[in-house]
């Protein structure tokens, strides 16, 4: 029987702190907020051993289909922390997309045009059942403890330790811990309690969302119109969700009266003028919003670290705003496990802002130029638009100009302190330069195929090591075996090429590259070595396996003492 997440509620539990308020107890981590990005940031702690505590203000999910398309690279997150698969067989799979100027097809574009990958570019899913796969998971975790109804009403922060005050229908407690991370949306209470801001643009228009349930003959295909006959000089976008949901919006102007425009009234013409005068359908879910596209100056504030909607807000076109929040998650979990288990220092947790901000910074710009491309804000910029539209139909180089929302991709944080520079005499060419995510493609693991980012996916660093027909493999596992004396460990995993038999060797994982994709995607040849960070990004990549080389990066990818000494 299938779990109804929009009525889904979970039961209170009385705290231990209400009867013991002089508690010393300190927990590693506190987490505010059950979204998705409180939830995938507690689960992936979890998972890496740090103990974590929960705290939500409601006892419910998400009402409405809210965010709806998860990227390629979250999909791959969620894989990590036990859940894609539940993800991508609820959720409507799709990498294709068109642009329409009128009622006239102008291109077709496909966001992942090459096989040997695990997940889809994106999935449609809605929210509530997002948060639902992942509370799930979350209660199936020892050390982590969820409490609903609990509200943060005050923050103090101690040279040691937070302590948040939190309001529950029992009355209010004291919760302290060594860290906490803010996941409590785009009002944020936390960041009001601490005197903090976002500052950025705010879009002076207006926007529908009609999530309308109906059989329909639609593709699973992402269509965007420009000024379409049926909703003159303005943009519709249309979306298939699970359940025979479709999600549409409508762009309304600023002058819109946000109130009338969700009635009935005037929500059901619009969707007949889409649809025709006799397809049936009801609507599930009404919403008009407008937005800001702006950040937090830093997302770290001593003990407190902002991730997701309350560090960072874009428009919905492009599905940048839920993305990149999980990806936030991604990047502080293992940072925050090697800080708290005294494997790093804390300046490591400046990193999670800087890489983080600037990801942010590459989202709102992103979504500024779709927002100001979708919504001409004069006479000329109208015109240009226009223009663009005309020539894509024909000229492929229009088609780099159009923006109806560039929809998200990973950040490559390529002037991350924690990269290691390329050797110069290395020379690689590809895409999986330091600071990139890492890509997938098809392995084999004793005979059976397998996914290589599956393979990485331990919340550890990996060393992964191409190796050749005629390699020594004792060799190789005497070298590795000086990774073991890294604080933090790095984990070793063997490319070998088709049909290789590279002998069982203790604590080093096999794979055999069955298409060579796994060579191609990362330039490798005999002897190539890449460092990946536990978020699966790139850090460093040699020709040539040199184990001081690897303490050194490791130590840098660690901001560890020793590199600074």
């Amino acid at each position: 029987m299938q779990t109804d997440y929009q009525k889904l509620r979970f039961d209170y539990v009385r705290a231990a702190e209400h009867d013991d308020a002089s508690s010393a107890t300190v927990h590693p981590v506190v987490i505010v907020g059950a979204g998705p990005v409180g939830l995938s940031a507690a689960i992936d702690l979890v998972q890496q051993g740090v103990k974590v505590v929960l705290v939500d203000n409601d006892d419910t999910l998400s009402s409405g289909s809210r965010a709806i398309c998860f990227a390629k690279r979250t999909l791959e997150i969620f894989d990590r922390l036990g859940c894609g698969d539940r993800m991508v067989e609820k959720g409507v799979s799709w990498n294709v997309g068109k642009v329409f100027l009128q009622d006239e097809l102008i291109y077709t574009f496909n966001l992942l045009p090459e096989a040997g990958h695990a997940r889809p570019a994106f999935i449609n899913l809605q929210q509530y059942y997002v948060e639902g796969f992942l509370a799930d998971r979350a209660m199936q975790l020892d050390n982590l403890q969820i409490r609903w109804k609990s509200n943060v009403v005050g923050v103090t922060q101690h040279d040691d330790h937070v302590e948040l005050q939190i309001e529950t229908p029992d009355g209010i407690y004291p919760l302290r811990a060594q860290y906490v991370v803010a996941a409590d949306g785009a009002r944020s209470p936390m960041r009001g309690m601490l005197g903090l801001d976002s500052r950025g643009r705010t879009f002076k228009d207006r926007f529908l969302i009609a999530d309308v349930k109906m059989k329909a003959s639609f593709p699973t295909e992402r269509w965007f119109w420009f000024d379409p006959p049926f909703h003159r000089n303005q943009s519709v976008l249309l979306h298939r969700q699970p359940d025979n949901v479709w999600r549409i919006d409508f762009q309304l102007g600023w002058d819109a009266d946000p109130v009338a425009e969700k009635t009935p009234e005037r929500v059901i013409p619009r969707v007949k003028a889409l649809l025709g005068e006799d397809v049936e359908f009801e609507l599930e879910w009404v919403s008009v919003y407008t937005f800001s596209c702006l950040r937090m100056d830093s997302f770290r504030h001593g003990r407190v670290l902002f991730a997701g909607d309350s560090a960072h807000g874009v428009s919905p076109f492009g599905a940048r705003g839920a993305n990149s929040g999980v990806q936030d998650s991604d990047n502080l979990a293992w940072k925050l496990r090697l800080v708290v288990n005294g494997d790093a220092p804390p300046a490591l947790l400046d990193t999670y802002a800087s890489e983080r901000e600037y990801a942010a910074d590459e989202n709102i710009l992103n979504s500024t130029r779709a927002t100001d491309f979708i919504t001409p804000k004069s006479a000329v910029s109208r015109v240009f638009r226009d223009a663009a539209l005309k020539l894509a139909k024909d000229c492929a180089f229009a088609r780099r100009i159009v923006n109806s929302g560039r929809l998200s991709v990973p950040a490559v944080l390529s002037n991350s302190p924690l990269n290691t520079p390329d050797d110069p005499a290395d020379a690689f060419s590809c895409a999986m330069v330091p600071g990139a995510v890492c890509t997938d493609a098809p392995v084999a693991v004793d005979g059976k195929a397998a996914w290589f980012l599956h393979r990485i996916s331990g919340g550890q660093f990996t060393g992964v090591y191409f190796c050749g027909l005629h390699d020594d493999i004792g060799d190789m596992a005497q070298r590795f075996a000086a990774f073991a004396e890294l604080p933090v460990g790095v984990r070793p995993l063997i490319v070998a090429p088709r049909g290789m038999n590279v002998p069982a060797i203790p604590g080093v994982t096999v794979v055999e590259d069955l298409e060579g994709i796994v060579t191609l995607r990362f330039d490798a040849r005999p002897g190539t070595f890449y460092l990946l960070r536990p978020d699966q990004h790139v850090c460093a990549r040699w020709r040539a396996l040199d184990v001081a080389s690897v303490i050194t990066a490791v130590n840098r990818a660690t901001c560890n003492a020793q590199l600074n000494g």
